[in-house]
């Protein structure tokens, strides 16, 4: 008999590894947040915003792609050799950031991060819902997603802070380095896979027959109103943090910004988001789900106005990001839990695969739009109409019918809880 038992204290360590294993996939991230950009205008002389926020769009076609890959085969596979796959393919960052030549290869080092991101960060998600249980599933994922976005911002303010006096290319592939093989090493050593825990909790929802990737991913995008609702909400969520990443930082520069004040911005945002999900995933298990995803969009479009309105102003531009993260923070970790909320034990990998592929397809998305928008029109108009679409998800999610949230108990293999009022 399995000795699997559910609960955040009766998987403590387990728990707790996997949490310190999310801050260093997001370290993964957060060294490129404050400097990459800049590096590729005065490094390889790029003049074009839409070239430079080619890394991004590399990044999230990969991310999300092997988000989806995640899903479908997290039960065949396993969770574990996943996030181990997911490390193995970060090897590489570090040394085609050294090395590159040429923009080119910092593009193709960003398809591996995007790849490794997706596998691994999946799997650090899906195995903490798996040892939480349904009771405290909000708690869980916020603190899942507080560590990985504190894991940004440190890195973020590190090397903007290191920028100043060392290379900043130097700085993002030595820290590369040193992640990736602390994380590699933590996870074949230490980490245990979860599906005896998987296969507990199915137990009181009855036999749940799996289903295809196809069948999740058609549930998930169409045909489900609430999990349609969370896909475009994470995928304009995502929309917005690609321009922060991307192209706010040259904006800032452009108006006068040091590479120090840059760094600062661009490590608030993810440190607020990081922080505030240790309250608001714990929330959204009493309050509900919707109103703190309706809230969050909101209060993100109203950072992206300020932010544009303030035309770079360094104070301004720091009061945004910190609203900017506050949304965020209301947002990211809500939306996994409702999605978790909407189906059964057997089909949550690849549910939480289909909403992560839409979510992280907003990276593409942002980036072609702000960065093209940026060419043709400026900036400020990019980071505009981000902050419109913004507002628009949040009303669509406001619009759309939502059940009383909760570990659903029904015997079927996916719960329809959108067809409720």
């Amino acid at each position: 008999m399995s000795s699997a038992r559910l609960g955040l204290r009766a998987n403590a360590r387990q728990f707790g590894l996997l949490v310190a294993l999310n801050g260093f996939v997001g370290a993964m991230v957060g060294l490129e947040r404050s400097v990459l950009s800049l590096v590729g205008e005065r490094d390889f002389d790029l003049d074009s915003r839409a070239a430079i926020l080619s890394f991004v769009v590399a990044f999230g076609i990969a991310k999300a792609l092997s988000n989806l890959i995640a899903g479908g085969l997290a039960d065949r596979v396993g969770r574990k050799r996943l996030l181990v796959i997911g490390w193995l393919l970060a090897l590489p960052v570090p040394l085609l950031i050294a090395l590159a030549p040429n923009w080119g290869f910092i593009v193709a080092a960003n398809v591996f991060l995007g790849a490794s991101q997706g596998l691994a960060w999946s799997m650090t998600v899906v195995m903490k819902i798996d040892l939480a249980g349904p009771q405290r599933r909000g708690l869980a994922l916020g603190l899942n997603e507080s560590a990985g976005y504190l894991g940004v911002a440190l890195a973020a303010f590190a090397t903007g802070a290191l920028a100043a006096t060392v290379a900043p290319r130097t700085v993002v592939w030595v820290g590369a380095l040193i992640i990736v093989t602390v994380g590699l090493a933590a996870s074949a050593l230490f980490v245990r896979d979860t599906a005896s825990h998987v296969a507990l909790e199915q137990r009181a929802h009855g036999d749940g027959d799996r289903h295809t990737l196809l069948h999740a991913f058609r549930h998930g995008t169409c045909s489900h109103p609430v999990l349609r609702a969370c896909s475009q909400a994470g995928l304009v969520n995502n929309l917005n943090d690609a321009l922060a990443w991307g192209l706010v930082p040259l904006y800032l520069a452009a108006n006068g910004a040091s590479i120090t004040e840059v760094g600062a911005v661009a490590a608030v945002y993810p440190a607020v988001w990081g922080a505030g999900q240790l309250l608001t995933g714990w929330l959204s298990d009493h309050t509900g789900r919707k109103p703190l995803i309706v809230a969050g969009m909101l209060v993100q479009a109203g950072a992206l106005a300020l932010l544009v309105a303030g035309g770079g102003d360094f104070v301004l531009a720091l009061l945004a990001a910190i609203l900017l993260g506050a949304g965020t923070a209301l947002v990211y970790p809500t939306l996994i839990a409702a999605v978790s909320d909407a189906v059964q034990p057997v089909d949550r990998a690849p549910a939480v695969g289909v909403y992560r592929f839409w979510r992280d397809f907003g990276f593409v998305a942002g980036a072609l739009t702000s960065g093209l928008v940026a060419d043709t029109l400026g900036a400020g108009a990019a980071i505009a109409v981000v902050a419109a679409l913004t507002a628009a998800s949040g009303v669509w999610v406001a619009a759309t019918a939502w059940a009383p949230d909760g570990p659903r108990l029904s015997a079927g293999p996916m719960t329809d809880i959108g067809t409720h009022a």
